[in-house]
């Protein structure tokens, strides 16, 4: 994001001193992405896309998103973009969600389905991907 911010900064379209409240967004993805994690340690289920769930979590932020943890990458990514305040860093946002879809949750939601079965399935019909 920096790299495209000081290589090719497409327009300034937030100006100073309103950039700075891209730290809100920051350190509200950060608190999401530890308070998601937390609750994964209090389930004792692993954190790791790569290990088998052993419990299906679905209190606090899951509630709202299947995914909170990539919820808050997100938001610090446009707390970033903010920051940095022009129109190139935010080409990175999407192109973050399409790789965290397609490398990681796509395989979680499987993996997810298989385990916990019609449990999940009612979790997914509830709850949404993103937001």
């Amino acid at each position: 994001m920096v790299g495209l911010h000081v290589a090719f900064p497409i327009r300034q379209i937030i100006q100073f001193p309103y950039r700075y409240s891209g730290v809100l967004f920051v350190l509200g993805g950060i608190l999401l992405v530890l308070w998601a994690a937390r609750l994964f340690g209090h389930a004792g289920t692993p954190i790791k896309p790569s290990q088998e769930a052993s419990a299906l979590v679905v209190r606090g932020p899951y509630r709202l998103t299947r995914n909170p943890m990539y919820v808050g990458m997100v938001g610090v990514l446009f707390g970033i973009a903010e920051l940095l305040g022009s129109l190139s860093p935010l080409l990175v946002i999407p192109l973050f969600v399409a790789l965290m879809d397609a490398r990681f949750i796509r395989a979680e939601e499987a993996a997810l389905g298989r385990i916990f079965g019609a449990k999940y399935a009612d979790y997914k019909a509830r709850v949404r991907r993103w937001l």
